[in-house]
């Protein structure tokens, strides 16, 4: 007898003769896989949706004469009258100037300063320190801007310790937090002093997640500590420090609206004013609503170009940005 093999069982539906079975689509199977997760951001989309994106509607302001008592509906549609007074307004140009100035000194001396306390955290070796030196670095975070304003006026006010101290030297006193040529350096440092702690716990955790093994490796061919640094920590802390790059020129022109209007009085409106107080004093408290909002809409607009722009950036260099490219 001579062996026959088996002949091959057609799948079902090929059998039947039809064809076969669709798969299903690429989001649904997403959506089936990521259930749990998006359950989860739904209480925060739900915040956005109420306190972000419901109150964009009043962006229609930006386009009417707005009268409070007469609502959107009645009031006159103006187009773009408003936009046209604010790009003429010198007051709008100058504030936009110091918005810019602000946002470019915090970038530069306080974007590296949660990376470089990352980094000192993380060859603490003992837990105990580093947990104890982390907690009281996290807690000004908590503190509202008019008590960090005041702890400074202790500090560096007219009648506050450094002066004292200069005075009962016979040296000459300096009021830096009526200084108009140093408020730019003084807002910095008061952002330093108050979120520099809060803003390492992003990079502590993209330290975490990068591979001990390489550490031992780079240790046992003997590299020192700063070649680790260099060659393994950095790269492995790269993407996490773009994405934050990208986010805090998104929020550039947004400078601390409250720290602003509690010094304006104290250093003059030609050093404090910026964007965020632009539209509130002119805005407003000079009921002018449709003017504050058409400056509101113009710093959103600006901000969403940095935002982009500064993602093709990161996208250039091979970094993920915001969001993966298709093509990647």
């Amino acid at each position: 007898m001579t062996a026959t093999t088996p002949a091959k069982t057609a799948p079902p539906a090929e059998q039947a003769g039809g064809a076969a079975a669709p798969r299903p689509k690429r989001w649904k199977l997403n959506l089936r896989r990521d259930r749990s997760l998006l359950i989860m951001t739904l209480p925060a989309v739900l915040l956005l949706a109420v306190f972000a994106y419901a109150p964009m509607v009043g962006l229609i302001t930006a386009f009417q004469e707005y009268d409070i008592y007469n609502g959107f509906w009645y009031s006159p549609y103006v187009a773009l009258d408003q936009f046209q007074r604010l790009l003429s307004d010198t007051i709008f140009w100058h504030a936009l100037e110091n918005t810019l100035v602000l946002s470019a000194v915090q970038l530069v001396l306080y974007f590296p300063i949660p990376i470089a306390l990352a980094l000192l955290f993380n060859e603490v070796a003992n837990a105990r320190v580093r947990s104890f030196v982390q907690s009281i670095v996290y807690l000004p975070h908590f503190f509202s801007w008019v008590l960090v304003v005041t702890v400074f006026q202790e500090m560096l006010g007219g009648a506050g310790a450094l002066n004292a101290l200069l005075r009962r030297h016979g040296w000459q006193t300096w009021d830096i937090m009526t200084n108009s040529d140093a408020f730019k350096y003084l807002v910095t440092a008061q952002a330093v002093w108050k979120e520099a702690g809060w803003g390492i716990i992003v990079f502590l955790a993209a330290l975490a997640a990068i591979d001990q093994s390489l550490y031992e490796a780079a240790a046992a061919d003997g590299a020192g500590k700063w070649r680790r640094m260099w060659h393994i920590t950095l790269p492995g802390m790269r993407s996490v420090i773009v994405l934050m790059l990208v986010l805090r020129l998104g929020n550039a022109l947004t400078v601390g609206f409250e720290q602003m209007l509690i010094q304006r009085d104290a250093v003059g409106r030609d050093a404090a004013e910026v964007l965020d107080t632009f539209a509130y004093y002119y805005g407003v408290v000079n009921n002018n609503f449709s003017y504050g909002a058409a400056a509101g809409l113009f710093k959103g607009v600006l901000s969403l170009i940095l935002i982009l722009a500064a993602n093709k950036l990161a996208h250039a260099f091979g970094e993920d940005g915001l969001y993966r490219r298709d093509d990647r």
